[in-house]
């Protein structure tokens, strides 16, 4: 009979940190993308890749809690934690999709400029989630999540600027682009909004386990 060596704690915490570590690599890769765009970047499949390899983390996550009597922290936080991380990914994905479906040209520095903020969320993202597993230090991750927080300010300004010079140009010559445009901009500030959503599910965990 095989015995796991590893505690149920440690088996939820180490699927949670592989996701999170994915979707700091879709960012990364995305970063990547525009740098050097060119709609048959490597990097187009490699987030697809990503986005596949989310899927299945996540759905061993789905698997365990439902065999799993007793979980480290609610399931419920679990299964929020796992989902928002996995809809950040695919949100990433599907920017980099839209990308080639709407034929850009080139990167506006406005989207360069809110993709800079999404990799910084994310990795206080990934920093976060790590220090779940033994919550510590609970006043450093209260920390951790306000900077999150802070950045998605920051996010949202860019986004407002990047529509404000979007409509303010806008004529019928490019009303095509103005549409592309503004769903390039919707999602990439969802993309930063979902950080934030993550930062609220582990400051509701803190409250509730520190």
């Amino acid at each position: 009979m095989k015995f796991s060596l590893l505690p149920r704690e440690a088996l939820f915490y180490d699927l949670l940190g592989n996701l999170v570590c994915k979707a700091e690599s879709a960012v990364k890769l995305f970063k990547e993308l525009i740098s050097s765009w060119d709609p048959s970047h490597p990097a187009i499949q490699e987030l697809k890749d990503v986005e596949h390899a989310c899927d299945q983390i996540v759905h061993e996550i789905m698997v365990k809690l439902n065999k799993t009597f007793i979980t480290p922290i609610d399931r419920e936080d679990i299964h929020s934690l796992a989902k928002k991380i996995d809809d950040l990914v695919d949100i990433v994905q599907a920017l980099s999709k839209r990308m080639v479906l709407f034929n850009i040209q080139e990167i506006s520095a406005h989207l360069t400029e809110m993709v800079v903020i999404l990799e910084k969320s994310v990795v206080i993202v990934v920093a976060v989630v790590q220090k779940i597993r033994e919550m510590k230090n609970t006043t450093e991750i209260f920390d951790l999540c306000i900077q999150i927080h802070t950045l998605e300010n920051q996010g949202d300004r860019v986004f407002e600027k990047a529509l404000g010079d979007l409509f303010q140009n806008a004529n019928t010559a490019n009303s095509l682009d103005v549409i592309k445009w503004k769903e390039i901009y919707d999602f990439s500030e969802l993309a930063i909004d979902k950080c934030e959503d993550i930062a609220d599910v582990i400051w509701g965990i803190v409250v509730k386990y520190g």
